[in-house]
């Protein structure tokens, strides 16, 4: 059963060394829980994002929560370099597992499917093949004529990490399209999410809501959280705050100013909760 709790509740449901799956800064990011989770002072952490991540992976690097990432990209997109993650892959404190979008995706859909890897030709020939040990290529073993096929490992989150604009009173969180969600749910061993609102009624009796509904059984524990991905967006809700964003990617560059940056907004009480 889906448990309803605050905020500082759900981060501390993210045991130290996990492996952690979060959602892109486009798709409803949980930024006030990745906030918590450094005030908390969570360590250990090995990121995956899905299939990329901007603001939350950088100031989680930043912070000292992260250890090892597997990524497509992290970038603040039109703002810029990410900061913090740029400066950690230069000084070698971060160890980076270099990937694509369609492979996180792919590696994920193995779990979720309940098998230990799953075959991508899209990338055969690529630099990238040959710097990941843990990715083989092989004949095509029907013999069908496709050529080589790349074998990834099935990546199993210990836990999902997402905001939503809504669940309901029995734990089914609304995703509308971000089908990305569903995948990382569906991979991952548990998802815990914020939310904006919870509904006194149940999605999935709804044939208009259904389709977009994350169901409790993936679903670990939520916590209503106003604002919850503040300073990303969240569609229907409300808009990116750029002007923050852009002052983060300016103060960030020192690890000084990025010092100064948590202790304002990251540290002190989270105005947005």
């Amino acid at each position: 059963m889906t448990a309803f709790e605050n905020l500082k509740s759900l981060a501390q449901r993210v045991v130290d060394g996990s492996l952690v799956a979060i959602a892109p800064d486009y798709s409803w990011v949980p930024m006030a829980l990745v906030r918590e989770l450094i005030r908390r002072k969570a360590k250990g952490l090995s990121l995956l994002t899905v299939p990329i991540s901007g603001m939350a992976a950088d100031i989680l690097i930043g912070a000292g929560v992260v250890v090892r990432i597997e990524t497509a990209a992290v970038t603040l997109g039109e703002i810029g370099l990410a900061p913090r993650f740029t400066d950690a892959v230069e000084s070698g404190s971060l160890s980076v597992l270099d990937s694509t979008c369609p492979a996180i995706h792919t590696a994920l859909q193995a779990s979720e499917k309940g098998v230990p890897f799953m075959p991508l030709g899209g990338l055969i020939g690529s630099d990238l093949v040959h710097n990941r040990d843990d990715w083989k290529v092989i004949d095509d073993p029907l013999g069908l004529g496709g050529g080589p096929v790349l074998l990834l490992p099935a990546i199993k989150p210990d836990v999902a990490l997402f905001h939503s604009s809504r669940a309901d009173k029995n734990g089914n969180v609304w995703i509308g399209r971000r089908r990305e969600l569903m995948t990382m749910a569906h991979a991952s061993k548990e998802a815990l999410v914020t939310v904006e609102e919870i509904e006194n009624r149940d999605f999935l009796e709804d044939e208009n809501m259904a389709a977009g509904t994350l169901p409790a059984m993936y679903v670990k524990a939520i916590a209503k959280v106003k604002k919850g991905a503040w300073p990303q967006a969240l569609s229907g809700y409300y808009e990116r705050d750029l002007a923050h964003i852009r002052a983060y990617a300016k103060q960030a560059k020192t690890r000084e100013g990025f010092q100064a940056y948590l202790a304002s907004q990251v540290l002190a009480e989270d105005l947005h909760e």
